[in-house]
Order: structure tokens, then C-alpha cells, then sequence
């Protein structure tokens, strides 16, 4: 089953109590895609990115199988950039820099040969762009997820609603659970959230794992207790890249496989943390995914 991925392929600077790094490879869609991949023969994008983005790293990524016939690169400009500092306890953040650059009038593409997607990941772009790339496939995909954020619920709310009529599963955190539904309950919220299109509602709870509702249906999933955790740059796109993974891996839209779905990307999510940026991504093998699953099942049952 084919994905298509869209978001964004950027620099990230990133420094944590265990140290820091200069620019690396980042943005949603990246992660997205590596987590993706991990299931996948192969994982399509759409993203900009200006021409100071190094060969070298499109290498990387088309070595994951990541096609990059979509990815767009804008002569004479730069690279989306983001710098950040965690605090002490890696669950605040303060942004040091955020360089729009190509990202600021991205209109996605879509290559004739992206035209067949059965699953659509829409990572955090502006509601509007999401809008554009879901009006730019010429079928509706099997399954249409999308990631958002509370910046857009503030400055974009009619865009935001509109969208949310035009996809099939919602992800976001429990904070933006609350405020876009404005109920504290997050059983209440959820109801109210999916009433506004989405028939599936993904709440990510960082540390305390993440929820899955759909309809009366709800499944809990714990986050995996950690020695290490050096980096959480990227973990919860990590986590929907390898939810969707495994759904278009199955070809299975069940509720039921979604709570297996929900599994497998808390596990690639709870690799991503422990070294910096994508870093950890590159390492994983099968084995370490089926230990990890396991440990997930021997949490959780009883």
C-alpha cells in the first residue's frame, strides 16, 4: 500500500541537559517518513526545501526508501530552521529561533506518480496547505491522517475546522485536545473533537502514553518507563509516522489494528527520544522493534 507523506524537511539545532548539536536533519515530515519506512518499502514526501540542503542528506533519506520526487528545492533561498533549549524535566522547551524561509509560501506538488496513494499523513503545515494537498490527489486515499497544533487553533481556526471535515483521524496532544474543543474531560473532548469531522481521534500524552477513540471506543496505550531519554525532538511525529506505517504495512483500517497500530508507533516514538534528533532512527533493527513491542504488551497486560 502506497504513503504519501506531507510536511516538513528542515534543520533543527537542538540542546538538552545532555548537551547540544549544531544544524541537523529535521521537520515533520522526516520524521514522519524514517518512522514510516521502518514498515514500508518505500514512503513518498512532499516538502520544500531551499538549496543550502546538503546532498548528502537527501543520500540518507533515499537510502531509507524515501522518495524525494516531491520534495522541492527553491534555488537561492534557505532550508526551514528551527533552534530550541529543553529544560530540565525535557517536557518544556523554549524556542530559540524559527526561520520560515521556503516555508513561508510552500504550495505543495503532488508528482503524477504520488497519484495512487492509499494512505495520506498530513504532518503540521498550515490548515490551509493541508486543504491544497488533499484537493491536489485526483482519488480520496483509503485513510487520511492528519497532526496540527494549538498555533493554529489561535490564528486559523476557520481554515483548521474546515480540513477537520476532510480527514479521517485526528492527532494531537492533550493540551490542544482541550483547547480545541474547550472541555477539560478529554472523554468529553474527544466526542466534541470528532463530532467536528474526524472519525478517529489520536491524544498524545507525551510521557503518559497516548489515547485512541473512535465513536463510543476507546484504547489507552502507556508510554514505555525509560533509563535515557536525551532528546524528544520529534517523538510524537515519530509516533504517528510509525502508527500509519503499520496501517498501510497491514492494509487494515479496524479499530482493532489501530490499537495495534498505536502500539508499534509508541515503540518507535520511545527509540526516537533516546539519542538525538533522527539519529536513533537509523539503528533500529526488527528485533529491537518486536523487544520493544513486547515490553509494551508485558506493561500493559494483566
Amino acid at each position: 500500500m502506497s504513503l504519501l507523506s506531507i510536511g516538513t524537511v528542515a534543520f533543527d539545532a537542538l540542546e538538552t541537559p545532555y548537551g547540544k548539536t549544531d544544524k541537523i536533519i529535521g521537520g515533520s515530515c522526516t520524521y514522519i517518513a524514517l518512522s514510516a519506512a521502518f514498515f514500508l518499502p518505500k514512503v513518498n514526501v512532499v516538502a520544500v526545501v531551499g538549496d543550502d540542503f546538503p546532498q548528502e542528506y537527501m543520500d540518507t533519506l533515499t537510502s531509507r526508501g524515501i522518495n524525494l520526487d516531491g520534495l522541492q528545492i527553491k534555488k537561492g533561498e534557505k532550508s526551514f530552521f528551527w533552534a530550541g533549549k529543553y529544560h530540565n524535566n525535557m517536557n518544556s522547551r523554549d524556542t530559540l529561533v524559527t526561520e520560515l524561509n521556503v516555508l513561508a509560501d510552500f504550495k505543495p506538488v503532488i508528482p503524477a506518480s504520488y497519484q495512487d496513494c492509499d494512505y495520506l499523513m498530513l504532518g503540521n503545515l498550515t490548515p490551509q496547505v493541508q486543504i491544497e494537498a488533499i484537493q491536489g490527489l485526483a482519488k480520496r486515499p483509503k485513510l487520511v491522517v492528519m497532526d496540527t497544533m494549538n498555533f493554529w487553533m489561535d490564528v486559523a481556526m476557520d481554515d483548521l475546522k474546515r480540513v477537520l471535515t476532510m480527514v479521517d483521524v485526528l492527532c494531537i496532544n492533550d493540551e490542544e485536545a482541550r483547547q480545541l474543543s474547550e472541555q477539560y474531560s478529554l472523554r468529553t473532548a474527544a466526542k466534541m473533537i470528532m463530532a467536528m469531522g474526524p472519525k478517529t481521534l489520536i491524544i498524545k500524552k507525551g510521557e503518559h502514553g497516548a489515547l485512541l477513540f473512535q465513536g463510543d471506543r476507546m484504547f489507552y496505550c502507556p508510554a514505555l518507563p525509560l533509563e535515557d531519554v536525551f532528546d524528544p525532538t520529534g517523538a510524537g511525529d515519530t509516533f504517528v509516522g510509525g502508527f500509519i506505517g503499520y496501517l498501510a504495512k497491514t492494509d487494515d483500517i479496524s479499530f482493532e489494528n489501530m490499537r495495534r497500530a498505536i502500539v508499534h508507533g509508541s515503540a518507535m516514538a520511545s527509540f526516537c527520544v533516546e539519542k538525538f534528533g533522527t539519529e536513533r532512527l537509523f539503528e533500529i533493527t526488527e528485533a529491537d522493534l518486536a523487544s520493544r513491542v513486547n515490553e509494551f504488551r508485558e506493561l500493559a497486560s494483566f
